[in-house]
């Protein structure tokens, strides 16, 4: 059976008009409606006919963001930052959120495509590069932001990973801990904090030990069951370097689990200076990003390549900052 813009209409349970608003981008369609439209036609895997898509010449005024998993809180504080400094240039954002899956992030691409956005922003962990290759190629303006693709020709706006991950490592041997154990994500950005780590640590002349150096994914969760691997150790560390927020937040919530008095028998640092960096007990030492300035610059050098289209691409690496609160102190 065809797909038409009646089954999309059908499935969404709205009007055919309200459908071809949405693929035309015309009209004032709230975004709950927006997103339900996209949805049925990603299920359908509905395409606009070719009427809709002669109309690429024209300006649609939207952008795509996708990101890997919206509720994390560094990803939601990087989408709002897109999201304002887009408001305030005349344009929209459209949200995607892949979960880290390459299916996923096909699907999202090809209804970006479809919705004829002016440009696209992927943020971090975008799994597929030949997709986002062929995205590039197609002459769709394109940034990245929070990770770097060496590979691709592509503007990208990230914060100095190596150096957040030196000054985390670094303030904690300042305080006098040897035995030091890192928490990393199994994503591009989390390789120079861990390379500056283990940089840290021969600097200092200690001995890294394998055991001390565990990868995952970032969730709450995931840094509770690596820390409680850590922390059960004969020599168990007086110190973790958590490489986001989430794992910092699992890493206390472990730690309280086994009665540790914080920071005294463990300090723990993270990583993005989140909200979460202030709700935990004790509240959490950190490296912050600059995320709003990230997300400004982001939409400006899409901007400048939606009117421009330069043949240069620009790398922006911007300073992260170490922010000490409760949970670190001198062993």
């Amino acid at each position: 059976m065809k797909i038409t813009i009646r089954s999309v209409a059908e499935e969404a349970g709205v009007s055919i008009g309200t459908v071809s608003k949405v693929i035309n981008n015309s009209g004032k369609i709230s975004e709950k409606t927006r997103k339900k439209v996209f949805q049925a036609m990603q299920k359908l895997n509905y395409k606009p006919d070719a009427a809709a898509a002669s109309l690429r010449g024209k300006r649609t005024k939207l952008i795509g963001l996708l990101v890997p998993d919206i509720s994390n809180p560094f990803y939601a504080g990087i989408a709002r930052s897109i999201e304002d400094r887009s408001h305030e240039v005349g344009l929209n954002v459209m949200l995607c959120s892949t979960d880290n899956n390459t299916e996923k992030e096909k699907n999202y691409l090809a209804l970006l495509t479809s919705q004829r956005v002016d440009g696209l922003v992927v943020a971090s962990a975008f799994r597929s590069t030949v997709l986002l290759q062929e995205t590039i190629d197609r002459g769709i303006p394109s940034v990245l932001i929070a990770s770097e693709i060496p590979q691709l020709s592509i503007n990208t706006v990230t914060v100095d990973d190596y150096k957040g991950g030196y000054l985390a490592t670094s303030h904690l041997l300042d305080l006098g801990h040897k035995d030091i154990a890192i928490i990393s994500e199994n994503v591009r950005s989390n390789e120079p904090r861990l390379a500056a780590y283990k940089d840290s640590m021969r600097e200092a002349g200690i001995d890294v030990k394998p055991e001390y150096i565990m990868k995952t994914e970032a969730t709450i969760q995931k840094g509770y069951e690596c820390a409680k691997k850590l922390l059960l150790l004969d020599e168990k560390p007086t110190a973790i370097f958590a490489c986001n927020d989430l794992l910092a937040a699992g890493v206390i919530q472990a730690a309280k689990e086994l009665e540790l008095d914080l920071p005294r028998e463990l300090s723990v640092v993270g990583f993005d200076n989140t909200v979460l960096s202030t709700t935990t007990a004790p509240m959490l030492t950190t490296i912050s990003q600059p995320i709003k300035q990230m997300g400004a610059k982001v939409v400006d050098l899409l901007r400048q390549e939606m009117e421009e289209s330069k043949g240069h691409k620009e790398r922006l690496l911007m300073a992260p900052e170490l922010i000490v609160r409760q949970s670190t102190a001198s062993i």
